[in-house]
């Protein structure tokens, strides 16, 4: 029994190992003095941070992620919360459906995603750079916004709406008065999970990005293809810090219990 537990131990520490070996090194690289990507660094240096707030590409991308993600969380919330509340609330024919409809972007492989909005968006009906890249952020965070709100309407009592109906309210103010406060822990994580969706995807804004429009991953591989120096490393271990601080926010705020169930 013990050999048992001590092979069981081992072969979690190599997973842990393939796991977060590669976040290692991409730490201990950025904080390299030399003028190339090294591991372990020969020395300790924070120039390559302040570099990255120097390069102009990244600040101008930013810019331009920060506006789709933003853009896109109001989008998405606007479409989101009413099929939310409408697959929560009701029951109807073709509920099924719609529930597969609405998460389906998020299960079609990325690449075959970004191609569609690509063919059908930009090839075919010659959508503008900047709004193609928005429909398709709003569109894969919709899933998640669905889901979150969904969760949380689950927790919610409908007699308390309809007690405030009965006293006079109407539907709509019953739903932005009494239905959306109580549900305000699942909105507060789903404009962050979309938020972090919508900053961090690739798959998407590969195929949809184009001359002077770009988001920030997409100039991040695009300095990658012309310089060699840690940068690129710095301003990862950033992404990863923010991903982390915005993941402890939406576990302090709705729990992710509620995307795993």
């Amino acid at each position: 029994m013990k050999e048992k537990h001590t092979l069981l131990g081992w072969i979690t520490f190599l997973v842990f190992l393939f796991l977060l070996g590669p976040l290692v090194i991409i730490i201990g690289a950025s904080f390299g003095p030399d003028n190339y990507l090294t591991f372990p660094p020969n020395g300790f240096s924070l120039k390559w941070y302040e570099n990255v707030f120097h390069v102009e590409m990244f600040w101008t991308s930013f810019k331009i992620s920060m506006l789709v993600a933003l853009l896109g969380i109001v989008l998405s919330f606007l479409l989101g919360i009413p099929a939310a509340y409408a697959l929560s609330r009701y029951q109807f024919k073709g509920k099924g459906f719609f529930t597969s409809f609405f998460i389906s972007p998020i299960i079609i492989p990325g690449i075959v995603f970004g191609y569609g909005l690509l063919k059908y968006l930009v090839i075919t009906y010659h959508i503008p750079i900047f709004p193609g890249v928005l429909i398709g952020h709003v569109v894969i965070m919709i899933p998640y916004v669905i889901r979150v709100i969904s969760s949380s309407l689950m927790n919610f009592d409908y007699s308390v709406e309809e007690a405030a109906m009965s006293l006079g309210a109407s539907r709509l103010k019953t739903f932005f008065v009494v239905v959306l406060p109580n549900i305000r822990s699942g909105i507060i994580a789903g404009i962050l999970l979309a938020f972090l969706e919508s900053f961090n995807n690739v798959d998407v804004s590969v195929f949809m990005t184009g001359p002077g429009v770009s988001t920030l991953p997409i100039s991040m591989l695009n300095y990658v293809e012309y310089y060699f120096d840690p940068t690129i490393a710095a301003i990862s271990v950033l992404f990863m810090l923010m991903t982390a601080v915005l993941i402890a926010a939406i576990e302090r705020t709705l729990g992710l219990r509620f995307f795993t169930k």
